[in-house]
């Protein structure tokens, strides 16, 4: 069902993709528990799915949650919390929270090139985007 929903989701069948993570979501909660790690996979899946729709609020919601107890569960340094801080970052950039989304992409940087190393292809894309996103706001402000 995972699978399918992804597959969904690549091709850009939202409706879809959000009805398959729901049902993976909710049975991965009762099978698995809600702080299980394919639990979280399932909620940052379905996060994502809602943020492509642009409904960022219900996707900052799924994602700070599904951050949170990533965070609790693995450790703030582990490398699947350091994906939800990357997409919350992104979601909050895209409902207009810049300054916000630029200090979790900066911490995200930070905890990616100790953890990943400066040449790891993530801490890279980290990297490019927060130079970027830096220089959106320069311009913006001037």
């Amino acid at each position: 069902m995972a699978n399918l929903a992804s597959t969904y989701s690549n091709q850009g069948r939202w409706v879809e993709a959000e009805k398959l993570f729901v049902q993976v979501m909710e049975t991965r909660k009762t099978k698995l528990g809600a702080d299980h790690p394919n639990t979280l996979s399932s909620m940052a899946n379905l996060a994502s799915t809602l943020w492509n729709q642009g409904r960022w609020e219900e996707a900052e919601v799924l994602q700070a949650k599904a951050l949170e107890l990533c965070s609790k569960k693995l450790g703030q340094r582990h490398p699947d919390t350091l994906i939800g801080m990357n997409n919350l970052a992104f979601i909050w950039k895209d409902m207009g929270r810049h300054e916000d989304a630029l200090g979790l992409l900066q911490t995200c940087f930070d905890l990616r090139q100790q953890v990943l190393g400066v040449d790891h292809p993530y801490t890279v894309s980290t990297l490019s985007t927060l130079e970027a996103w830096r220089k959106e706001n320069e311009q913006s402000v001037v």
